[in-house]
């Protein structure tokens, strides 16, 4: 059996929505609100957050976080281990971070898988050529 720490992290699912009032960019809290997209319970989507606050603040400060403090990281979001590697593998998932060096780093993954896909509906379905947005 494999242990949640090193199950396969290739994907995961996202909520798209498409009411306009649902747009993230429409929130008080861009962040929690993409979160919520990830995460089924309020509780989880503020882990995430959290945690992807500490990874971005860590890594502007160039001492990025270390999937070796793994300890103090559940300590510090109050939660067990296996959620923590389960919230976590969402987040590799997504695109969000990525584990390089055995440190933690926000990832650009995300964005070039959602801008890849509009691009792709928008070129091979919609039959419009993105230049002319």
């Amino acid at each position: 059996m494999v242990s949640v720490k090193d199950a396969p992290r290739t994907s995961t699912t996202i909520v798209i929505r498409s009411d306009a009032n649902a747009r993230i960019t429409r929130s008080r809290d861009p962040y929690f609100s993409l979160m919520r997209r990830l995460f089924q319970e309020d509780a989880t989507a503020m882990r995430g957050q959290k945690f992807l606050m500490m990874v971005e603040e860590r890594q502007k400060s160039g001492n990025p976080v270390k999937t070796s403090e793994w300890e103090d990281l559940i300590k510090e979001l109050d939660v067990g281990r296996a959620s923590f590697y389960s919230m976590r593998n969402k987040l590799l998932g997504a695109g969000l971070i990525s584990n390089r060096n055995n440190e933690y780093r926000l990832s650009g993954q995300f964005s070039r898988d959602l801008m890849d896909l509009a691009r792709w509906w928008q070129t091979a379905i919609l039959g419009e050529n993105p230049d002319d947005s």
